[in-house]
Parts: structure tokens; sequence; C-alpha cells
């Protein structure tokens, strides 16, 4: 497989397998992922687009019966190497789901949740890094009056920017998105979208979704999985209009999927 030549990627994922119990759902994936740009991760539902997201944060480490192979280096690092501190690694490579799932608290305290839990106590802190974050997430002129009210009161599509408020306060380099916008409205969904091509000038943002027209707005790469299968990976607007791979082209035409 041709793939593009990465200057300074933050993740170099090399012969990547991953296991649940006997069955591959990762075969030997390699790739560069770019800093500070959006690389989306697309393909047929079963394909392993989630299960590679959560390994780069390692949260399919939460299953019993997973087994992995190869190596995933973050800026040199191998980050399933004893001395890494998942806890820590998580902190640097955020998520935000596709159900959004704010807290039964304060959007403020949404906010500040993962900031509180490492230990920041100082309130002008938490109040700086809560601004801070909700303009990040284009949230702050709507909520700033309301930041006592319960999470819950918000619309969807707050709620899933809260979600990335709260990713972005403890100052992750990496966002990883799993299907963010598929419980959205179109209007919500082209606000996250708006809010991802922002978010890149600061952050790594990786994105999994089925929505082929998104990841042709947002991405600044994308990656074909099929089958657990790495077919294709280039710069997006390459995989859109000539793919090399006759299966990508099959799957980005509507032939399957």
């Amino acid at each position: 497989m041709n793939a593009p030549q990465i200057a300074d990627p933050i993740f170099q994922i090399e012969g990547l397998s991953l296991f649940y119990g006997e069955a591959a759902a990762l075969k030997e994936i390699g790739l560069h992922i770019p800093r500070r740009q959006v690389t989306a991760f697309i393909g047929p539902s079963g394909c392993g687009k989630s299960t590679l997201l959560r390994t780069l944060n390692r949260m399919n480490d939460l299953i019993d019966t997973v087994r992995i192979e190869g190596s995933i280096r973050m800026d040199g690092e191998e980050i399933y190497s004893p001395e890494v501190d998942a806890i820590e690694l998580r902190r640097r490579v955020g998520m935000v789901f596709q159900a959004y799932n704010p807290f039964p608290k304060s959007i403020y305290e949404n906010v500040v949740f993962g900031l509180r839990i490492a230990g920041v106590r100082n309130k002008s802190a938490l109040d700086e890094a809560a601004e801070r974050a909700l303009t990040a997430a284009a949230l702050w002129e709507e909520v700033k009056d309301r930041l006592r009210e319960s999470a819950l009161g918000l619309s969807g599509g707050q709620m899933q920017r809260l979600c990335i408020a709260r990713a972005i306060a403890v100052n992750p380099e990496v966002i990883l998105m799993d299907e963010p916008c598929s419980a959205l409205d179109p209007t919500a969904t082209a606000r996250i979208e708006d809010l991802i091509f922002e978010l890149k000038k600061d952050f790594t943002v990786i994105i999994v979704t089925h929505n082929l027209q998104q990841a042709a707005r947002v991405a600044d790469y994308t990656a074909f999985l099929y089958l657990g299968s790495l077919i294709e990976y280039d710069v997006t607007s390459i995989i859109f209009s000539r793919p090399r791979e006759k299966r990508t082209e099959d799957y980005i035409t509507g032939r399957f999927g």
C-alpha cells in the first residue's frame, strides 16, 4: 500500500494487530498520523475503525480478552510500554464519544471535572480553564450566564460541544472523536464540523465517521479500513477523487458498505 509521507507524525503505528480472544479485529495496520491535522477513519460497520481509534489512548485495555501485537509510538515513545501510565496517556489523548455523555452536574463542573481529578483546586485556575475550554468548543457565548445550571438542560449539539470542552480543558495534544455527529441533526452537525476545523489549529484530531461527506469536508487525511485491514491511506482529496485501490473506489461510490 502506498502511504503519504508525513513529515512530523504524532503517532507512528507499525504492524498493529488486535485480537478479541482468537478473533483478529485489526490486521497488520501501519500508518503515520500527522500532527495538528484532521485524520478520518472510514469504512463499513465492523471494519475496525473504532477499535483502531481506541488503541491510541489504550481504551481497549479495559476489555479483558484483548491482545495487541505491533507498535504504536506517540512522539517516539511506545505507548504500550509498561512504563507508560495509561491515565496520563488519556490526559494527553482525549476522547469524545458517539453518544454525548455529560455528567449530571453543572455545566461548569462538567468542564473542570478532569482538572479536579488531577488535583487542581485553585478557583481562578479552574475559572480560566473553563472559559478557555468553552470558548475553544464554541460554547462560551451560549452558556456563560448558565454555568451553574445542569448540563442536562442543554440541547444535543450543545451537550456534544460541552463534551469536547471537557476533553480540551485538561490540555490534551490529541482529540479522538468516535462518530461525534451521528446522534445530531444537520444544524448541530455543521457546528461540530466547523469546530473541528478550528480545533486543528491547536490539537491533532482523529475522527471515526460513517458519513463519507463529513470525512471529505473535515479531514486532511483519510484511512479506509475493511475487515480489519487498512486498505488505503492518503490525502483526503486523493482518497475521494482518485483512489488507488478498487475496494476504496467501490466503497466511496456506494457499491458496498
